[in-house]
């Protein structure tokens, strides 16, 4: 059984995409970030950085104890392992995959993240910040279509490196992009949001960066903000 410590943002995304993709046994256990659920002493056990997800695996393969792993792109590719799929088993083809979860979790997620922070949570707008992550985030799907421009996915078959960029493109619009602008990019995009696993995963889930979203309060900002830890 896997225990996955969930919310429904994008890194969060990306394990629940796998779960409902592999059919592993599963149980969901959400976190409330707003209500600083991650900086509680029993999920910083499991999660020292204090970040969703966090998986915990009560049958690992080598038979020991309940397993913890965190952070989204190591569990990605542990459940990959684990179960045997959604990562080839070639030299090859499993070092591509390798690099594009990389890619995604070095330059796509951040530079989204950020941008989306600032366009929408920031309490004041700071012009350059958006401009600098606004011009990186288009390159970087421009990166991302020329690369699907010879590949149905991101690397062979549907994969974890398909699992890990979809939810950081899911949000284009409240980032101020729009997918016609990349037709290979959005060809994809297309395709995985019709499989089943992707509607069930998205099922109620809204838009991290959606401007309409109420105001946060103070102690709100504090939780996903600043530090919530106690003697800080």
């Amino acid at each position: 059984m896997i225990t996955l410590y969930y919310s429904a943002t994008p890194n969060g995304q990306k394990i629940l995409l796998f779960l409902y993709e592999s059919a592993l046994a599963h149980r969901i256990v959400p976190v409330s970030l707003s209500k600083g659920e991650q900086h509680m002493p029993e999920f910083l056990a499991i999660s020292p950085n204090n970040k969703i997800p966090v998986i915990v695996d009560d049958a690992p393969t080598d038979g020991g104890a309940p397993l913890p792993v965190f952070e989204s792109a190591a569990i990605l590719h542990y459940l990959a392992d684990k179960s045997g799929r959604f990562l080839p088993a070639d030299a090859r083809g499993r070092i591509e995959v390798l690099q594009w979860l990389c890619w995604q979790i070095a330059h796509l997620g951040p530079f989204a993240g950020q941008l989306g922070h600032f366009r929408a949570h920031a309490t004041e707008k700071i012009p350059y910040a958006i401009e600098r992550y606004s011009r990186e985030l288009a390159r970087l799907f421009g990166v991302l279509d020329r690369r699907l421009s010879a590949h149905e996915f991101i690397v062979g078959d549907y994969s974890i490196a398909d699992m890990a960029c979809y939810p950081w493109i899911v949000p284009y619009g409240s980032l101020g992009l729009e997918l016609r602008d990349y037709p290979n990019l959005a060809r994809w995009f297309n395709s995985i949001r019709a499989r089943p696993a992707t509607v069930r995963a998205y099922e109620g889930v809204s838009d991290p960066y959606d401007p309409e979203h109420a105001p946060m309060s103070k102690d709100e900002r504090k939780a996903l903000f600043g530090s919530a830890m106690p003697g800080r």
